[in-house]
C-alpha cells in the first residue's frame, strides 16, 4: 500500500491531526466522544459493514494515538475514559506499543494455498502430477486441495500454465520477520508480543487498518504548553516526508509553528555512531570476537538477541543516533526536552527501555508530526527561514544511515580514513527475514571477520512504520542520496562535532 492514498491513509492523517487540535485547545477533553463523529460524517457506512463500526474503530485509535489502551469488547467504557490522567507534560504509553484492534481485523486466511476460478479443468493435471503429498484431487474437471494435506511447497503454483494456484498469506504474517502473527479463537489476528519486537511493519502492511502503534502527540503538546524549551531531533529519512514545500532550510521555522524551539538532525548523532562503531571493529574483530554488528535499529538489535542470544556482546555496544544526539542536545541545553521525530515505531519501545539512559523525553512519527502541522494549520509556502535557521553541519555519512547500507558504508569509510589497505567485508539484512538469514549464516561460521548491518525495515528507515506512506519508497531513497551527496563533508570522520562524543557517553 506504499505509495498511495487510501482510506487509511486518510483516517490514520485525520486522529492525529484531531488529536493534536484538541491537545492544543485544552479544556474539557471528554468532547473526544464527538470526534469519530467528525472523522466519520453522516449515516451511511463507505467503507466497513456499518457506519457504527467505522466510529468504534475510529474511537480505539483515537485512545491508541494518546497513549491510551485499547477497551474491553465485552464492556462498556467511554472514548474518553482514561484521558484525564494521560494529559501530562511526560512520557507515557501503557504497553504494548503495538496493537490489534480486534474487530477491526477482517480474520484473513492463514499460508495456505488456493485454486483460482482460473482453473481451466486440463486433462493433463500437472499440478496433481508434481505434488508430493497427494493433496491435489480433481472434482468436476477442476483441480482442488486438501489444506491439510498441502505444505505448500508451491509445486502446483510452478506447474499450472494458468496461473490459476496462488499462495494467501495475511498480509500482517508476511510482513512479520519475527512470525509474532498468530490467531485468536475467532480466527483473528493477534501479536504474540513475547515474539514482537515493535517494528510496526504488521502496521502498514495490514489493508484494514486494524494494526496501530501507541502515540505520544497529546504527552508532547502538553509538554510545550506547560512551557517546556522543546527541541526536535530529526532522523535522517526526513527528507521530502512533509512534501515537496517543506525544505530542510524551512524545517525550523516550520517546528517553530509548533512551539518547538530548535531542530537538530540526528545525521550528527549518526556521525558520533559511526566513529564509535569504527573503533569498535578495529578493537574487536576479528581478535576479540568473529564479527561485529551495527546497533541502530532496535528492532534489528532486540531480534538479534531474542533469536540469537549467544551474538548479543557481537552487536556494537555503541549508543544509537538518537541517543547520542538527545544526549549531546541536552549537554548543549539543560532543562530541555527532546522530541526524537523519525520513521520508526521501535524508537518509541527503545526511547522507554530502562536499560539505558536515552535522554529522549518523547517520540514521534513523521506521520504524528505531520498531524500537527494540519491541526496548527501551517502552510509550508508561507514560510520564511530566519537567520540561523540552518541545520547542524551533519556528513553525508551520517545523513546515509536512512537507507539500507549507509550505516555500514560510513563506518568503513571511517575505518579507511585511517587505514585505507584494510578490506572490511560487509553484509546488509534488508528486512529482519534477511537479517535472520545473515545471522544464521554467521552462526555457521561463514561471517567471520564480517560487519553486519541490520534493517528491521526493507529498504531502510525510509520504509519504516511512521513514514509519509504516499511516497514510494525508491523515491525516499532517491532523495535522502541527493541530500547525502550535498553535504559539504562525506566522512563521518570530519564531523565537527567529533570532540563532543566522549561527553556525550558519560
Amino acid at each position: 500500500m506504499r505509495g498511495m492514498h487510501t482510506f487509511i491513509t486518510e483516517i490514520r492523517r485525520k486522529v492525529f491531526t484531531e488529536v493534536a487540535r484538541l491537545a492544543y485547545e485544552g479544556g474539557d477533553y471528554s468532547r473526544i466522544e464527538e470526534l469519530p463523529y467528525k472523522i466519520i460524517p453522516g449515516e451511511i457506512a463507505k467503507n466497513r459493514d456499518n457506519i457504527f463500526l467505522e466510529r468504534a474503530i475510529v474511537g480505539e485509535r483515537l485512545r491508541l494515538a494518546i497513549g491510551l489502551p485499547l477497551r474491553p469488547v465485552d464492556q462498556h467504557a467511554p472514548v474518553s475514559d482514561g484521558i484525564v490522567e494521560s494529559a501530562i507534560a511526560e512520557k507515557y504509553y501503557d504497553p504494548p506499543l503495538i496493537n490489534i484492534i480486534p474487530y477491526a481485523c477482517n480474520a484473513c486466511p492463514t499460508k495456505q494455498v488456493v485454486v483460482t476460478n482460473q482453473c481451466q479443468g486440463c486433462l493433463a493435471h500437472p499440478c496433481r502430477v508434481v505434488c508430493p503429498k497427494d493433496a491435489i484431487r480433481v472434482e468436476k474437471g477442476k483441480s482442488v486441495i486438501d489444506n491439510d494435506k498441502c505444505i505448500r511447497c508451491g509445486r502446483c503454483i510452478d506447474s499450472c500454465e494458468y496461473n490459476a494456484i496462488i499462495k494467501m498469506e495475511r498480509p500482517c504474517a508476511a510482513a512479520c520477520g519475527m512470525d509474532a502473527i498468530e490467531s485468536d479463537e475467532l480466527g483473528r489476528a493477534h501479536i504474540n508480543q513475547d515474539k514482537c519486537v515493535s517494528c510496526g511493519m504488521c502496521l502498514v502492511n495490514c489493508p484494514f487498518g486494524a494494526i496501530v502503534d501507541k502515540g505520544q502527540i497529546f504527552q508532547l503538546i502538553h509538554s510545550i504548553k506547560r512551557g517546556d524549551k522543546v527541541i526536535a531531533a530529526v532522523a535522517p529519512a526526513f527528507i521530502g516526508q512533509f512534501g515537496p514545500n517543506l525544505t530542510p532550510d524551512k524545517l525550523k521555522a516550520a517546528m517553530r509553528e509548533l512551539g518547538i524551539a530548535d531542530v537538530v538532525e540526528v545525521a550528527v548523532g549518526a556521525d558520533l555512531c559511526s566513529i564509535e562503531e569504527a573503533k569498535d571493529f578495529l578493537d574487536k574483530v576479528p581478535e576479540k570476537q568473529p564479527f561485529m554488528a551495527t546497533s541502530c535499529c532496535p528492532s534489528w538489535s532486540v531480534m538479534a538477541k531474542k533469536l540469537f542470544p549467544e551474538f548479543a556482546p557481537y552487536i556494537s555496544m555503541a549508543l544509537t543516533p538518537m541517543v547520542l544526539t538527545a544526549r549531546m542536545i541536552k549537554k548543549q541545553n539543560p532543562g530541555c526536552k527532546v522530541v526524537f521525530v523519525g520513521p520508526c515505531a521501535a524508537k518509541k519501545l527503545e526511547a522507554s527501555r530502562k536499560s539505558i539512559r536515552s535522554d529522549v523525553d518523547f517520540v514521534l512519527t513523521f506521520e504524528e508530526i505531520m498531524g500537527m502541522f494540519d491541526a496548527k494549520e501551517v502552510d509550508f509556502t508561507k514560510l520564511v527561514p530566519q537567520e540561523g535557521d540552518e541545520l547542524l553541519s551533519a556528513t553525508g555519512g551520517g545523513r546515509g544511515f536512512a537507507v539500507t547500507g549507509g550505516v555500514a558504508q560510513a563506518v568503513v569509510d571511517v575505518i579507511h580514513r585511517e587505514h585505507p589497505e584494510m578490506e572490511v567485508p560487509v553484509e546488509y539484512g534488508d528486512g529482519l527475514r534477511e537479517c535472520r538469514k545473515m545471522l544464521a549464516m554467521a552462526k555457521a561460521g561463514k561471517r567471520n571477520g564480517y560487519l553486519l548491518e541490520g534493517m528491521a525495515c526493507p529498504g531502510g528507515c525510509v520504509a519504516g512504520a511512521g513514514v509519509n506512506t504516499l511516497r514510494p519508497i525508491v523515491r525516499s531513497q532517491q532523495e535522502v542520496q541527493k541530500y547525502k551527496a550535498a553535504a559539504p563533508k562525506q566522512n563521518a570522520a570530519d564531523s565537527p562535532y567529533a570532540d563532543m562524543l566522549e561527553l556525550v557517553e558519560e
